[in-house]
């Protein structure tokens, strides 16, 4: 298969299909984590589908300082990834293709959840991703958009402006690839050096050991539901040397109902090393929030969550999260 690449905004609509379209935009410098979208895209849009990957740096999420200009450009490479992972066009507008009349007048708004955390350390950032992803649904018309976990805050807000303003599009959460040592796959991992990257892989042993320790405290909760706490029950255990561990179960079950602050504690305590590496870490921030609003959630709180965090190692920042799903309380 012969991967097609468009420059307008007009080539795109005069193309017969006769399944789903499914698009995965990018800004370039694809990379495994780009590949695992477009394959699943793929999938999900079947033989008869077709596949469209927009390749567009966009200006409008770059605020003053950040690396806009810098920003890799391999737009040879990346339509070669593109074929080999199965798209059908890469459309990869020119600026003025995108933004005819300059800086748009109009923007989308991400609201309140745009100010926090990734919003609150690049101010506008939001608004300006939700601009070009609003304009480049509108050109490319899919049936369904793909975008990565890692993102998590921009998935986020993606799909709440799909639902808040009644976008006809289906959007599809993949999960985040790592690259062998565990750090997430990022167009910004080229600018690490060797000492650099060894810094920057606390960010997902952070995440790792938040991970763990919500494991393990989960695996007590269940254990303290599985042992009822009965006089007569703990004298039955004791005869078989469990008394201990049921009561260290119902300890920790009522002490930590979910844990988060046990969590939270786990994962600062890997950063809080990294601050002293050379080079150190610099942290933007670390939190565990409510997918819907990106809010810090309470210690009793049941449900899906987002462990995230950011930070500088250098010159480049980078982001990194996991989901955790906390059980209900017994």
């Amino acid at each position: 298969m012969t991967t097609t690449v468009l420059r307008t905004a007009d080539e795109l609509p005069a193309r017969a299909r006769a399944g789903r379209r499914a698009v995965v935009m990018t800004m370039g410098a694809l990379h495994e984590g780009h590949a695992t979208l477009i394959r699943t895209a793929r999938e999900l849009a079947g033989r008869e589908g077709e596949v469209v990957v927009t390749v567009f740096v966009n200006p409008l999420q770059f605020g003053a300082g950040e690396d806009l200009d810098r920003y890799p450009r391999t737009l040879d490479a990346d339509v070669k990834l593109a074929e080999q992972s199965g798209a059908d066009v890469v459309f990869a507008p020119w600026v003025d293709e995108v933004y005819p009349g300059g800086e748009p007048q109009v923007r989308i708004t991400a609201g309140p959840m745009g100010e926090r955390l990734e919003g609150a350390a690049r101010p506008g950032h939001f608004d300006g991703m939700l601009t070009v992803v609003a304009k480049l649904l509108h050109l490319t018309r899919p049936d369904l958009a793909l975008y990565g976990q890692k993102d998590a805050q921009q998935l986020a807000l993606i799909r709440r402006m799909v639902r808040d303003l009644n976008f006809g599009v289906e959007i599809v959460a993949v999960p985040t690839v790592r690259e062998a040592d565990g750090l997430a796959l990022s167009s910004r991992n080229r600018y690490l050096s060797a000492e650099e990257r060894r810094t920057a892989l606390a960010l997902s042993k952070a995440l790792f050991a938040g991970r763990d320790r919500h494991a393990a405290q989960e695996a007590l909760r269940a254990r303290a539901r599985e042992v009822p706490a009965t006089r007569a029950r703990a004298e039955a255990l004791s005869a078989i040397g469990e008394s201990r561990a049921a009561a260290d179960a119902h300890a920790m079950a009522k002490a930590a109902p979910g844990g988060p602050a046990a969590v939270r504690a786990a994962a600062r305590l890997v950063l809080d090393e990294a601050l002293r590496m050379k080079p150190p870490l610099e942290l933007d921030y670390l939190a565990l929030v409510d997918p819907s609003d990106f809010t810090d959630i309470p210690d009793d709180f049941t449900g899906e969550a987002v462990l995230a965090v950011a930070a500088r190692v250098g010159t480049t920042r980078l982001i990194d999260n996991i989901p955790l799903t906390f059980g209900a309380a017994s």
